[in-house]
């Protein structure tokens, strides 16, 4: 089973994706891990991400295509019982890319499951989150503070607010969303793949809702 799980930022697509990871045994593709992975290794499409999301937008179409090309080929005899896709498609052109894939690696989507979030609990969500410098893990000044401030729970680490995720670079990060990942609703219904989750519910409510989805595949 492999599906592509869509959301804007902050609608807890990590967060459902581990939980699908524990229950189904899929495996979580996170472009945003692979870009930050790319980033420590200092690659040159680690340093244009690093560029491009530092000011909110999305990194161009060729090079996280490539990057998720590469990154499939590699792994897709390692996958077990299949895969979600966290953060990719998010253009209608790399919808149209990851097709090719499907034809080339010889693999299927089966489902694309989008979580819809009102924006105004999206930016409240996303300007509170603080990561741990040390070992990712995240934490939220309201939702799920640390037991010490800036302190991380896990290892000690120092938490800071990424710079993806100040207030100003939410706002172009939610408007880039809206513009060019929102079409891609339309092109998955139109293609009879898509199924809407009410993303304001409790992360709970919200997991219920896609298993139950999965389950009837």
């Amino acid at each position: 089973m492999n599906i592509i799980l869509m959301g804007p930022p902050g609608a807890g697509k990590g967060t459902q994706a581990a939980k699908l990871v524990k229950e189904f045994g899929l495996t979580q593709i996170s472009t945003g891990d692979l870009f930050r992975k790319a980033h420590r290794e200092q690659t040159s499409i680690g340093v244009i991400s690093d560029y491009f999301s530092k000011f909110g937008r999305l990194v161009p179409d060729d090079f996280t295509n490539e990057m998720v090309y590469d990154y499939l080929k590699e792994n897709m005899n390692n996958f077990g019982n299949g895969f979600i896709l966290d953060g990719y498609p998010r253009t209608i052109l790399q919808a149209r890319e990851l097709e090719y894939f499907e034809e080339s690696l010889g693999f299927k989507i089966d489902a694309v499951i989008n979580l819809d979030v009102d924006f105004d609990v999206l930016k409240k969500r996303l300007s509170g989150r603080r990561t741990c410098k040390n070992c990712g893990a995240t934490f939220h000044i309201m939702y799920k503070p640390p037991k010490v401030e800036g302190v991380c729970d896990n290892c000690g680490g120092e938490l800071y607010q990424r710079e993806d995720e100040t207030e100003a670079a939410v706002k172009v990060r939610l408007s880039t969303y809206e513009g060019q990942t929102r079409p891609l609703i339309d092109y998955y219904k139109m293609k009879g793949m898509l199924t809407n989750i009410n993303g304001d519910q409790s992360m709970d409510d919200v997991y219920k809702d896609i298993k139950k989805c999965l389950e009837a595949l």
